[in-house]
């Protein structure tokens, strides 16, 4: 499956809609924005995600994903980040797993920062064998 860079994110989870077919996960990595500088995102942790991410996503039958950039750095720092408050995200890199769950679209699980490095745990994560938060 293609890795989605133009994202249109809803307002929050909420407004998510899933693909098709039904129970299919839906993933979206939340990943630092791209310094025009230095052409690379601002955060390291990302830099280090990046390469693992488009390997996973990018294998024959990966699901599909949406690459989401938070903004820079003064942004992402803001309390009141929309990203903070209405996605509940603490850290980047962060790879959220959504599904539906009695016809609710829910988060069932995410890794952040270095987990996302696990090849191992990632693997699981994606098959659903470690989806559960």
């Amino acid at each position: 499956m293609p890795i989605i860079t133009d994202f249109p994110l809803p307002a929050s989870a909420a407004s998510l809609t899933l693909p098709i077919p039904p129970n299919t996960p839906f993933f979206i990595a939340f990943l630092a924005s791209v310094e025009p500088a230095t052409g690379k995102p601002w955060c390291p942790d990302v830099v280090a995600a990046l390469p693992v991410l488009h390997e996973t996503f990018s294998a024959e039958h990966a699901p599909l994903v949406a690459f989401v950039e938070i903004g820079q750095k003064l942004e992402w720092r803001d309390p009141s980040n929309a990203f903070r408050t209405k996605w509940n995200l603490n850290a980047v890199p962060s790879l959220v797993r959504f599904e539906a769950v009695d016809g609710v679209v829910t988060e069932v699980g995410r890794l952040v920062e270095g987990e996302i490095l696990d090849r191992v745990r990632l693997g699981k994560f994606i098959s659903g064998r470690e989806a559960r938060i």
